[in-house]
């Protein structure tokens, strides 16, 4: 008889996470910050894309992605 009540209640408490509408606190979260910069130069044949972060994240910089496939995150908007 105990271990039904257990199955039962694991089996309630399950099916009341699995049907909650919990959101995250904040939906609109960016997917990409970074918390530490360098300052160097990248030849600019190497840069394929240059990319603003976003607004909500705790420090302003650029995402630069090179051919190799890196991002390296500058304070500055790189090569300026």
């Amino acid at each position: 008889m105990k271990m039904n009540c257990v199955c039962l209640a694991i089996g309630l408490v399950l099916l009341i996470a699995a049907s909650s509408d919990a959101e995250p606190l904040d939906p609109v979260h960016p997917e990409l910050c970074c918390f530490d910069f360098v300052s160097m130069n990248i030849p600019p044949n190497e840069i394929i894309k240059v990319e603003k972060l976003h607004a909500r994240c705790p420090k302003p910089g650029y995402v630069v992605t090179t051919e190799a496939g890196k991002k390296i995150c500058f304070e500055n908007y790189p090569n300026s």
